[in-house]
């Protein structure tokens, strides 16, 4: 069993993709139409692009701590749906303030914006820049509603990519609990791997057995398939002899000729 819980795939998700182009079109909707008349000392200004942010880091956040703690992580997943939910709230305000009502699901506007799908991310080797690119490059799908004049469109299109992000959030906390009950958590993870550990060390022999090829000593490892214990070179991998690990009271039979 692996102790620690990988978490870097979240980035490859549409969620978390749609929650960066909410935060990038969220500061340039308050930019362009949030100002000292509608808008008097910045209060609205800070909550939006303050609960944008909020709904993209906490998602990353919370992703990162599933390595140890599933408690925490859906705690700060919690939090991030939380802010996006109240981002679509501002948003609905907005339009009502403008005594306009969000387009209906089933109107060519929205229709538009439900349609697009994005593409599947291709980071390459250098994750930071090619998140940056790929985020950029799906914002793009969104336009021109996204860099239209008109405040309304562009209100009601960060409301539907916020109503898309949220639904496949709530998809991905309901997997993460899921995933919860079935393996459990990283105390019982802990103990776990902690057992298997002092298991092993009771079975292995006083000495590890000398490579069948070169005669350096092997060390214990683990085939990636079944988890099967066996005997490896410790100069692996200049020299890829192995010995077969058996239970203590029997013999120990190399596997390859030197």
């Amino acid at each position: 069993m692996e102790l620690f819980r990988k978490s870097a795939g979240y980035r490859f998700l549409d969620a978390y993709v749609l929650a960066n182009v909410v935060e990038l079109g969220t500061g340039h909707f308050c930019s362009s139409f949030l100002n000292a008349r509608n808008d008097p000392g910045g209060r609205t200004y800070t909550q939006m692009t303050h609960a944008a942010r909020s709904g993209c880091r906490n998602f990353a956040e919370g992703s990162e701590r599933l390595m140890t703690s599933y408690a925490t992580a859906l705690e700060l997943l919690d939090v991030a749906r939380a802010s996006l939910c109240e981002l679509r709230d501002d948003y609905n305000k907005f339009l009502m303030m403008n005594w306009q009502a969000p387009w209906a699901m089933d109107s060519k506007e929205a229709r538009r914006i439900y349609g697009v799908r994005l593409d599947a991310p291709d980071y390459g080797n250098d994750i930071n820049r090619g998140i940056c690119l790929h985020v950029m490059a799906q914002f793009r799908k969104f336009e021109p509603e996204l860099s239209s004049e008109d405040g309304i469109a562009r209100a009601n299109t960060l409301l539907i990519l916020i109503t898309r992000t949220l639904n496949m959030m709530d998809k991905y906390i309901k997997n993460i609990g899921e995933e919860f009950v079935e393996k459990g958590g990283f105390r019982e993870r802990l103990g776990t791997v902690r057992s298997e550990a002092r298991t092993q060390q009771n079975h292995e022999p006083a000495e590890a057995p000398k490579c069948p090829k070169c005669g350096s000593p092997t060390r214990l490892r683990k085939t990636r398939k079944d988890n099967k214990p066996f005997w490896g070179c410790s100069d692996y991998p200049a020299c890829r002899g192995i010995v077969e690990y058996l239970e203590p009271e029997k013999s120990l039979m190399p596997l390859s000729k030197a």
